[in-house]
């Protein structure tokens, strides 16, 4: 990968189009981790939406144990964000240039772990969650905030409910006849509807990767998805280190 095509996408200074590339490659990396772990633990861990319903369910049928465990995979993935918005301004306070690097550089380094440990962590229990669960919640959440953080909340990678609730706006914009001439027109601002949809698509593309190469490969699938995210992160994080040496 080009070093100024790298530090363009997770660099200190963002772009639009920066944010949109990053974003597609990082909706694929979600998808992958989402689906290739269902593979894996048998359950999604990208959205909490279906973990805080079934949370809900779990709750009113009296089936405390499993719904200790949603609430530990909802803590996780709480606990990344937070986590993230830590690393971002610290490195915003210092003007480091991998202020958005970073996270997604431990995430690599998590989803490494994940693939090299796996079989082992899920023998191991996170207070009432699998380590396993425990850590793609937690990933997920890390990535999910530092897109939000970069593109200031107009990118999302890790669910596409809000994508696609979006992609059905701007459709509609785009359908609206608009026959009165003197009121100010309805238009679909088709752009973003592109990005949109390509950040669905690149999710789904995702899956069906992740999915395969959990089923053929277990646990190891993650290692590529891992170096993807050292190549797009470690730019920046070398700047900071030459900046550092120089005083």
């Amino acid at each position: 990968m080009p070093i100024n095509y790298a530090r363009r996408l997770t660099g200190r200074q963002r772009e639009a189009g920066g944010n949109r590339q990053l974003g597609m490659v990082l909706a694929f990396v979600a998808g992958a981790a989402n689906a290739g772990g269902f593979v894996a633990v048998r359950q999604y861990t990208s959205h909490m939406t279906g973990i805080v319903s079934a949370v809900a369910d779990d709750v009113a049928a009296g089936v405390f144990d499993l719904a200790a465990a949603g609430l530990g995979a909802l803590v996780a993935f709480v606990a990344g964000a937070a986590c993230c918005a830590l690393i971002v301004n610290y490195a915003r306070r210092r003007e480091m240039h991998s202020v958005y690097a970073l996270p997604l550089l431990l995430e690599a380094m998590l989803l490494l772990a994940f693939g090299v440990l796996g079989t082992w962590l899920a023998s191991v229990e996170v207070l009432v969650v699998p380590a396993t669960i425990a850590l793609l919640c937690f990933m997920m959440g890390l990535q999910n905030a530092v897109v939000t953080k970069l593109s200031n909340a107009e990118i999302r990678t890790t669910h596409i409910t809000g994508v696609v609730t979006d992609i059905g706006i701007e459709l509609g914009k785009a359908l609206y006849p608009n026959r009165d001439a003197t009121a100010v027109p309805v238009l679909a601002n088709r752009g973003r509807l592109r990005l949109l949809a390509m950040l669905a698509l690149c999710f789904f593309t995702g899956g069906i990767a992740g999915a395969m190469g959990f089923a053929r490969l277990g646990y190891s699938a993650t290692v590529p998805l891992a170096m993807m995210l050292v190549l797009l992160a470690i730019v920046p994080v070398v700047d900071d280190l030459r900046q550092l040496r120089i005083h």
